[in-house]
C-alpha cells in the first residue's frame, strides 16, 4: 500500500480541490438532501468531504480513505462528519447511498470493469455516482517516470511498479454503466495549473503519482527523483514571469441509477 504525506499532497490544495468543486457544480441533490446518505470515496484528508457538508447541510456526511495519515489530518479540522478507515475496492455503504462522490481516488484502484457496476449497485434507486480521475498518465511528468526508472542503477528495484494506466477511456465506462443506470453523464476537461516554485511538477507528482516509484527505489530513490527532476525541468520549463504551466487532463462521471 502506498504511504501518504499529508503536508506533501497539500502542497496545491486549491488546484487539487477545483475538479472535486467542478464536479459538486453538475449535482442536482437539493430536493433529497434532507438526512440523505453522502459517501466520499478516498477523502484524504477531506476538503472535498466538507465542502460536501457545506453544500447538504442536512444530509449525513461521511468520509471513506484507506490512509490513517490522512484521515488523521482530516478529523483535525472537525465538522459533523464520519471519518472511516477502509480498503476502498472492499468497501460497501452501510446504510445504501444517495451519492457516492470520489474525487481523484479511484484511479489508484485496479478492475474497473468490476468496481464501478459494483459503485453502482450500493446506490440507492435514484442515486448518484460522481467520480473525477486523472487522464494525464501520457503526460511528460507520468511518461519521464517510466522513462527514468529504465535507465538507472534503480532498475531492477522499480520493475515491479505497476506501468499501467489505470483510468479507462471515457466510452468504456458508458459501455460498463450505461445498461445499470437512468442516466450517465461524461466529459473531460484539461486544466493549465500555473504553478510556482524551482520545479514545481515534481513537488506535485511527490504527494502522488510519485509516490509508488520513490518507495521502492529504496537506497536509489534520492539520485532517482534527481534524474527525474532534471528531465521534468526541461519537459516544463519557467515561463519569462518564473511561473511554470502544468497541463493536467481529467475526466468526470455522473451516473444516476
Amino acid at each position: 500500500m502506498v504511504e501518504w504525506n499529508p503536508a506533501q499532497y497539500l502542497r496545491f490544495a486549491a488546484e487539487r480541490n477545483r475538479p472535486a468543486e467542478d464536479l459538486m457544480d453538475r449535482l442536482a441533490l437539493t430536493a433529497q438532501a434532507e438526512g440523505a446518505m453522502l459517501y466520499d470515496l478516498g477523502c484524504g484528508t477531506g476538503p472535498g468531504t466538507r465542502a460536501l457538508k457545506a453544500r447538504w447541510p442536512k444530509a449525513r456526511i461521511v468520509g471513506v480513505d484507506s490512509s490513517p495519515d490522512m484521515l488523521a489530518k482530516a478529523k483535525t479540522e472537525g465538522g459533523d462528519i464520519t471519518w472511516v478507515e477502509a480498503d476502498l475496492s472492499a468497501w460497501q455503504p452501510d446504510p445504501p447511498a444517495d451519492l457516492i462522490f470520489s474525487n481523484a481516488a479511484l484511479q489508484w484502484l485496479p478492475e474497473h470493469d468490476r468496481l464501478f457496476p459494483n459503485l453502482i449497485d450500493a446506490l440507492k434507486p435514484g442515486g448518484v455516482l460522481a467520480v473525477q480521475m486523472p487522464l494525464n498518465y501520457a503526460a511528460p511528468s507520468h511518461r519521464l517516470m517510466m522513462e527514468t526508472a529504465d535507465t538507472g542503477p534503480w532498475k531492477q528495484r522499480l520493475a515491479g511498479v505497476s506501468r499501467l494506466s489505470p483510468t479507462l477511456p471515457s466510452e468504456a465506462y458508458y459501455d460498463l454503466l450505461v445498461d445499470r443506470v437512468r442516466h450517465i453523464d461524461l466529459w473531460e476537461t484539461t486544466y493549465i495549473h500555473v504553478l510556482e516554485g524551482n520545479n514545481p511538477v515534481v513537488e506535485w507528482v511527490k504527494g502522488t503519482g510519485l509516490r509508488p516509484w520513490i518507495e521502492a527505489a529504496g537506497e536509489h530513490r534520492d539520485a532517482f527523483v534527481a534524474t527525474y527532476a532534471e528531465r521534468v525541468a526541461r519537459a516544463y520549463p519557467k515561463q519569462a514571469n518564473g511561473k511554470t504551466l502544468f497541463p493536467f487532463r481529467r475526466l468526470f462521471l455522473v451516473a444516476v441509477k
